[in-house]
């Protein structure tokens, strides 16, 4: 699945690149963060390190981004910003060839869009080890990943949730059955199609939505009708802010169809030997991404409208990772 990143997130980390014919990175911008050691970075291991941060293109891998360079900073490290790579194939070659040393990746669009396997894995732990070990020979090392798992779902309004009562697609397969009028679903064109997407997690779940219960629509409107309950259920993207904000109810996938993706720092292997300290780093930043988490931050940039960077930095020293210098 190649996962070509739906959203269309904040253009400013763009704004700081040129992305040169090969994936190259041709220009960046110095992070100037005054931010010290929290509770990570004392001591700053990183002091004397130049580091280059990058990521794709959307709301959450710019925080993602900008997370991991703030950290970096806090660590005494020299950053330089090259957030904001169009698309998943830039922002990873970057860090392959070393023209930057490390991203959020997600362990899902490893597995299946880089590493060219077909089938996920659908235990969380299992994927991202052998993804960590698949790319050792490409020079990339996988630190632990976070519980965030930014995946497809199905969700509905609070008013629907009251009245039908269901929290798993198991259990909208059987609503599906027993009154096939209650399940009506909005859908991206793409996912309505997809082996891996509702066609997929039809057969898995034993439905057989008529075609007069599915609506194809962009992947924005989905959210809007969803919480006007328009449709029953809405496709969306477990991580995306507007289910906070819009008070939807996501669904549980039971039988673990949807593929996992969870984030994960890719490191490059020479600048992690280099500066082992990254790990130590970002470890305890990693563990305190969740969905819930994600949700939160996406949505004081795709709601709110803040500016992804100083969400990075609101959050690190809410939780008290960084401090102020």
């Amino acid at each position: 699945m190649t996962r070509a990143r739906r959203r269309a997130g904040s253009a400013l980390g763009a704004a700081l690149l040129v992305v040169a014919p090969g994936c190259g990175l041709t220009s960046g911008s110095p992070m100037v963060d005054d931010v010290g050691p929290g509770s990570i970075g004392q001591g700053e291991p990183l002091k004397g390190a130049q580091l280059t941060v990058t990521s794709k293109e959307f709301t959450e891998q710019l925080i993602l981004g900008a997370i991991m360079g703030i950290a970096w900073e806090a660590a005494g490290a020299e950053v330089l910003d090259r957030t904001g790579i169009q698309g998943s194939i830039g922002a990873r070659e970057a860090v392959k060839t070393g023209q930057a040393d490390g991203m959020y990746e997600y362990t899902g669009t490893a597995w299946i869009t880089y590493l060219g396997n077909s089938e996920p894995i659908p235990d969380g732990r299992q994927q991202w080890e052998v993804v960590r070990d698949a790319d050792r020979s490409n020079g990339l090392t996988w630190l632990p990943p976070a519980a965030l798992n930014n995946t497809y779902a199905l969700a509905m309004n609070r008013t629907d949730f009251k009245k039908y009562g269901k929290t798993t697609l198991s259990e909208v397969a059987q609503l599906s059955r027993t009154d096939p009028g209650a399940v009506t679903v909005c859908v991206e064109s793409e996912f309505a199609n997809r082996a891996d997407g509702l066609r997929g997690m039809q057969k898995a779940y034993g439905m057989n939505l008529p075609a007069g219960n599915i609506t194809q629509m962009d992947a924005g409107i989905i959210y809007t009708q969803t919480a006007k309950g328009t449709c029953t259920y809405g496709e969306v993207f477990t991580t995306d802010g507007r289910i906070k904000s819009m008070n939807l109810v996501v669904m549980r996938d039971d039988r673990k169809f949807f593929p996992i993706y969870n984030a994960a720092p890719e490191i490059n292997t020479k600048a992690l030997e280099k500066w082992p300290a990254i790990a130590e780093v970002l470890d305890p930043i990693t563990r305190k991404l969740t969905n819930q988490v994600a949700q939160t931050l996406n949505a004081k940039v795709d709601v709110e409208g803040d500016d992804p960077h100083q969400v990075a930095l609101d959050w690190l020293k809410t939780e008290g990772f960084v401090k102020g210098g």
